[in-house]
């Protein structure tokens, strides 16, 4: 899960759907986090090969890849990151396991900058004050620069220092900018503070927790930013005064791929796309944010297999340098000619969906939260209730989160490809009321251990990974037989059956036509005027 995006997520209840099964309708209750996996005989009316797959695909087959994964991140400094080796073996783990299965496989190479912290410190008064580094900010010298605040006042609209009047009456030249979170990117903020001739730029969160964010492109970067908590920024805000502020990172050109998968059966024209980025961020090995999420998708594309009986072709995608700005899958989306676009009828994006604190959100397809991003394209809003009609009807409430553009589904909507998606939540603050409703510790993070070191095996909550790993084989294979009520393209035997309906016709009019020929000519014998009728 990407840091870029500023503005909070939506979490408006929806309690699951008033699906009938054939034991009639559910009820929705409460559960608790601890409780045990939903049995497959409750799994509502579907495909078969939905059903099949649910069953095929185990919480304890995607905790073998977790296994693996962590055990590649053990082997190679302790991380994943695009651009190092624990990557590069992450990937070649998930080729040949598709490869095996008879998929397929290519790979998608991009170059991109890497970066990786040096020294991130902020002293006042000789007391050190946690901070963090923003992906692709500039550095400071060695040993920091020391200056004066320049605090910049919290707006009524939350969308403090996004434009060049929010620093009237306030002196930034030569200064460091203490700004606010909320309103705009990180990109921006510190770009206004260079404007205002600031030499440094910390935001600090609206939120409680750390803020670890990106500037979203090396190219954005005008100040050596970093990111603090709500409590200690608001601290600073009131003491101001000088401190010194250290930050740097190495910054170099490298290459990375991404690992594409499609099924050898299927349209070619109508593709259903899933995917999750493979990547880690560079402080831990990413076991959560997002082995689980790979982990998912690679057991759901094992146990569907590379030839499966569909009426589209399931294209999987494993994306890399998604913790740097979502890199992998927007020059994918690039590379695709206007055709090869509209040949994906949808996307699919599963990031972190086993937190250990966890919720359980879909992406807001149709803005019914009326919070954030808006709506997605046409069909984001039938695949929100694909995952909110499953998930409900095997017990699991579940709430919205907004298209906030943090992961690898936003290039796909900014070209007008309907998505949709699971998330079990990052450095946001689990509530009461969602702790009543879904168990877990309310007021603490979804995952204390976002973006760290601690992002480990242990940071893993395995219900929330066998629910949602139902869910992605439930959602991805409904697609696969039929994409209908997204773009209106029936499945292969509703097809099938048209075409034979139309023969039936066709030659129930040829034998009418024939029959009226032949009274016509004042004969019983009926001939066929279509084909051998003598010429005049």
């Amino acid at each position: 899960m990407n840091k870029g995006i500023c503005m909070p997520k939506s979490q408006t209840l929806r309690v699951g759907a008033a699906i009938l099964v054939a034991t009639g309708a559910l009820a929705f209750t409460t559960i608790p986090s601890s409780a045990a996996p939903t049995a497959s005989a409750e799994l509502p009316d579907g495909p078969a090969l939905a059903r099949n797959l649910v069953k095929k695909v185990t919480g304890s087959g995607v905790n073998r890849h977790l296994i693996a994964l962590q055990r590649i991140a053990d082997q190679n400094g302790g991380i994943r990151a695009a651009g190092t080796p624990g990557h590069a073996k992450s990937a070649e783990y998930v080729e040949s396991k598709l490869k095996g299965a008879g998929f397929d496989v290519s790979r998608h190479e991009f170059d991109f900058t890497f970066t990786q912290t040096l020294a991130e410190k902020l002293t006042v008064a000789g007391a050190s004050v946690p901070i963090s580094i923003m992906t692709y900010s500039l550095s400071t010298p060695v040993g920091g620069i020391t200056a004066d605040l320049a605090v910049v006042p919290v707006d009524a609209d939350g969308t403090s220092g996004c434009e060049i009047a929010d620093y009237t009456g306030v002196v930034a030249t030569g200064k460091i900018a203490l700004i606010s979170r909320g309103g705009c990117t990180f990109a921006q903020k510190q770009i206004v503070a260079a404007e205002a001739g600031a030499v440094g730029a910390i935001v600090y969160n609206n939120t409680d927790g750390p803020l670890n964010g990106t500037l979203g492109d090396p190219a954005a970067a005008k100040l050596p930013t970093g990111g603090i908590t709500k409590a200690d920024g608001e601290a600073l805000a009131a003491k101001g005064g000088s401190v010194t502020l250290e930050l740097r990172a190495l910054r170099e050109e490298r290459k990375s791929y991404n690992v594409i998968a499609q099924t050898k059966t299927g349209r070619k024209d109508n593709v259903v796309m899933a995917g999750a980025h493979l990547d880690s961020v560079i402080q831990g090995p990413g076991i959560n944010d997002n082995g689980s999420g790979s982990a998912g998708l690679l057991e759901t594309a094992l146990q569907m297999g590379g030839s499966p009986r569909v009426s589209n072709a399931v294209r999987f995608a494993w994306w890399s340098a998604e913790e740097l700005g979502l890199i992998g899958s927007t020059k994918y989306v690039d590379s695709l000619t206007f055709e090869q676009q509209v040949d994906i009828a949808l996307y699919l994006n599963y990031d972190m969906i086993a937190s250990p604190n966890a919720a359980y959100f879909v992406y807001d397809g149709d803005d019914s939260d009326a919070v954030g991003a808006g709506a997605g394209p046409y069909g984001s809003a039938q695949i929100e209730k694909a995952f909110v009609d499953f998930l409900g009807a095997t017990g699991t409430p579940t709430q919205g989160t907004d298209f906030s553009g943090r992961s690898d589904y936003g290039r796909f909507i900014a070209v007008g490809i309907p998505a949709g998606g699971l998330f079990t939540g990052a450095e946001g603050i689990k509530t009461q009321a969602q702790a009543d409703l879904w168990g877990g510790q309310a007021n603490v993070a979804y995952d204390k251990c976002y973006h760290q070191k601690c992002d480990n095996l242990g940071n893993i909550d395995r219900v929330a990974l066998d629910r949602n790993s139902d869910a992605i084989a439930w959602v991805t294979a409904s697609y696969a037989v039929s994409t209908e009520e997204i773009n209106g393209i029936p499945p292969r035997v509703q097809r099938a059956e048209t075409r034979m309906a139309q023969t039936r016709m066709m030659r129930m009019q040829m034998a009418n036509e024939d029959a009226a020929a032949a009274k016509a000519a004042g004969t019983d014998v009926v001939g066929c005027i279509h084909v051998d009728r003598p010429a005049a």
